[in-house]
């Protein structure tokens, strides 16, 4: 699955053809010709995966819901009560086949190597305790999902995990800042903070009853947002925030249904909202008809938002289940502008119908082309930080296209002869453009144009560096367009008005 263009998760069969999340789509299908490409959707992954929770649940308590995909268990009282932890991983894994999905499982010290372990050849194995740091040691950089400290490393002579995990703590800290120093914990086999949470000295935890029943999803969803917003006050009280969150739903039936959601940061209140609807999502599709109104009219208990909700809902409860000190946001100062009440009334109500996703806002980036300089950030989510200044050689001077398009657009460009138009690994061009075909349409005549542009990206990586050159066109029929060349092939990357 892709989200902006990059992988996002994928299949085992596709990892065995070297496709790996975060790589662009361009590169995962230069790995594996057959990839099958599908635009992530969140909401049906979080139900789906509701039933894989369930079937490890009924093996062991407390399931953390790291995300759609991935869930953890503390193993320690569960490996005794069913005869070892080789015992416990084959049972885990065996529950969810039989459930209908494929699984790996894995037991090891922390979350990160034991993600590790469940991912091995042989459908998982068991990290004996204290062995952490010596099974990460071969993994290779990638596997930290930090590209940009990989890359550094790689350049600094560092190739795996166990050359990470031996450089001076300090210096680590120092040259990568924070979130270098949390990775080389991971690379070490420790958990990414310290194990000493801080605990609250008050109940943090946050309920709702509901009389009557509420009986619509959408009715608990937007009381789970506003829970949420009542917790996240009462934990920036305390200087806190949390990363393990309960969520609870007592039915009218005496049912209640539980989950665990872990998150690596701040849940945001619209992030609470998207699991409480997960949970409800996935526990009508195993729930009989809803019944019939007061016509007689059977009632559907479909899965989108607002759905009946068999028996009502009598009480939602939000607790967080660990807690640790805030490192603290920045709030906008004089001269930003922050998104009205108003406004940000009316994009929760959107996101609540339509998914977290479901509106987002365009935010500047560092890039050379101008589809890399706009990323799309979910309303409500923190913002990256500032533009990187670059420098970007090769980058397209202003003005900026119009449109950019989502895929690229053949085009064959001829010189006066019909010549292909080529250019050489000097940037040097072989003759002036002189005729374009877009996309099979007829020929249009260059009045002018201007480039070439060139753009050498990872040259240092064999495996995945890119040559690119592009273009300025303007043809006789008065249309603009920015082309771009790379491995002997034209495209329209983008027009302008």
């Amino acid at each position: 699955m892709v989200v902006q263009g990059q992988v996002v998760a994928c299949t085992a069969a596709a990892r065995a053809e070297g496709v790996r999340r975060g790589q662009r789509i361009r590169d995962a299908q230069r790995r594996c010709p057959e990839l099958v490409v599908r635009e992530r959707d969140t909401d049906a992954e979080g139900r789906m995966f509701e039933r894989v929770a369930d079937a490890v649940a009924a093996l062991a308590p407390k399931v953390e819901v790291v995300r759609p995909g991935m869930c953890a268990v503390p193993a320690k009282g569960a490996a005794r009560f069913y005869g070892g932890e080789e015992s416990l991983r084959l049972l885990v894994q065996d529950a969810v086949v039989e459930a209908g999905y494929d699984c790996g499982s894995g037991i090891a010290d922390g979350l990160f190597a034991a993600e590790l372990a469940a991912r091995t050849e042989l459908g998982g194995l068991v990290v004996p305790a204290g062995e952490s740091a010596s099974f990460l040691a071969p993994y290779p950089l990638s596997v930290l999902d930090r590209p940009e400290l990989a890359d550094l490393l790689n350049r600094l002579g560092v190739r795996n995990l166990g050359g990470f995990a031996g450089l001076p703590s300090g210096h680590v800290a120092g040259r990568f800042g924070a979130d270098g120093a949390l990775a080389q914990r991971l690379a070490r086999g420790e958990e990414p903070r310290p194990l000493a949470p801080a605990h609250a000295a008050v109940d943090l935890s946050v309920r709702q009853e509901f009389d009557p029943p509420a009986a619509q999803a959408e009715q608990v969803v937007f009381t789970a947002k506003r829970l949420a917003g009542e917790l996240h006050e009462g934990l920036a009280a305390g200087g806190l925030t949390c990363v393990r969150l309960n969520v609870e739903v007592g039915f009218a039936d005496g049912h209640v249904l539980q989950r665990l959601w872990r998150h690596d940061g701040l849940l945001s209140t619209l992030a609470v909202a998207e699991r409480v609807r997960w949970q409800l999502s996935a526990w009508r599709s195993d729930r009989p008809k809803a019944g019939v109104d007061a016509d007689g009219i059977e009632l559907d208990d479909g899965d989108e938002a607002g759905a009946a909700v068999w028996g009502g809902v009598v009480w939602l409860e939000l607790t967080p289940e660990q807690l640790v000190p805030d490192q603290g946001r920045q709030q906008a100062i004089w001269g930003q502008t922050s998104v009205t009440e108003r406004v940000a009334r009316a994009a929760d109500r959107i996101q609540a119908l339509l998914g977290h996703r479901g509106i987002t806002r365009p935010v500047l980036t560092g890039g050379r082309g101008p589809g890399e300089q706009v990323t799309r950030v979910p309303v409500g989510d923190l913002l990256p930080g500032g533009i990187p200044d670059g420098p970007w050689p090769g980058r397209i001077p202003a003005p900026a296209p119009s449109v950019v398009l989502p895929t690229r657009v053949p085009v064959n460009v001829t010189d006066a002869t019909g010549a292909p138009v080529v250019v050489s690994a000097r940037c040097t061009v072989s003759a002036p453009p002189s005729m374009i075909a877009v996309n099979g349409r007829p020929v249009s005549a260059v009045t002018s144009w201007t480039g070439p542009w060139p753009a050498i990206e990872r040259w240092w990586d064999h495996e995945h560096s890119r040559r690119r050159a592009r273009f300025q066109v303007v043809t006789a029929d008065g249309c603009a367009y920015l082309l771009a060349v790379e491995d002997g092939l034209w495209h329209v990357e983008a027009t302008y008005d």
